[in-house]
């Protein structure tokens, strides 16, 4: 069984402009990678919102690695809602750093090694300080912080043999959005771990941005307070994607465009 079938088996699922995106949560979602990591599977997770969502739109490659994915957990608050108005009512957001601190307490309380891979030197450094603080018996076994740039076929496969090496059963991705998706994809299989595509939740985590509050999450305006904070980098995404989601998501709900599918 591939890990599209087998995922939609764990979680209901629903194709979301094209992406398939499961109705999962904290419990189900720690509990099926400890049974993996337990059992050294190389696995694929990710955290869609709304763009990552519009990123598979745009660029079929992406949207087909995404679908080959073993999971895509809802992220953010309008992908809860279009899941809910598909027919889930129970959709729930699964946000990536919460992921990160549910799946991180787990791995402590199971003796599961893990590791980080991304992010500069400094947030890795941040961010190893306050998980070792936070859970003092976890067993870190690999970080690293990649250059900016392409790694060459040569230098990609030390750090495959670093990682592999190291034992770690969980790895946390933090490359951002498309490249660490891409990455994990383009390495399913060579890496026996279970991959976290955790995009800011590194610099989130290590208190190098800062996160919205609780209640502009739930309402789904977590995206003005990043627009906020950081306009120059973020406005094209937010300001022009944002308006592209609600018009495909309604031709989609009203049945007036079908979006492709890949699996």
């Amino acid at each position: 069984m591939n890990s599209t079938a087998e995922s939609q088996n764990l979680f209901i699922s629903k194709p979301i402009l094209g992406v398939n995106v499961s109705a999962s949560s904290y419990e189900t979602v720690v509990d099926q990678c400890l049974a993996w990591g337990h059992a050294r599977q190389s696995r694929a997770l990710f955290f869609a919102n709304v763009h990552v969502v519009m990123e598979a739109l745009d660029n079929p490659v992406f949207r087909l690695r995404l679908n080959r994915s073993d999971i895509v957990s809802p992220d953010g608050m309008p992908l809860v809602w279009a899941l809910r108005m598909l027919g889930v009512a129970n959709a729930e957001r699964v946000y990536g750093p919460d992921a990160t601190l549910a799946m991180l307490a787990a791995a402590e309380g199971a003796g599961m090694p893990i590791g980080f891979y991304g992010g500069s030197q400094a947030v890795l450094d941040n961010l190893i300080s306050r998980v070792r603080l936070q859970y003092p018996s976890i067993n870190i076994v690999f970080c690293e912080s990649p250059p900016f740039r392409s790694l060459t076929p040569q230098e990609d496969a030390v750090v495959v043999n670093r990682i592999t090496s190291s034992n770690a059963r969980v790895l946390f991705v933090g490359l951002g959005c498309p490249k660490q998706e891409n990455w994990i994809m383009e390495h399913l299989g060579r890496i026996p771990a279970v991959m976290f595509g955790v995009g800011a939740a590194f610099d989130f985590l290590a208190g190098a941005k800062p996160q919205a509050p609780r209640w502009m999450m739930r309402s789904g305006l977590e995206w003005t307070f990043r627009l906020a904070v950081e306009p120059r980098r973020l406005w094209k995404r937010y300001l022009i994607n944002n308006p592209r989601f609600i018009w495909n998501i309604s031709l989609q709900f009203l049945g007036l465009r079908r979006y492709k599918f890949d699996a």
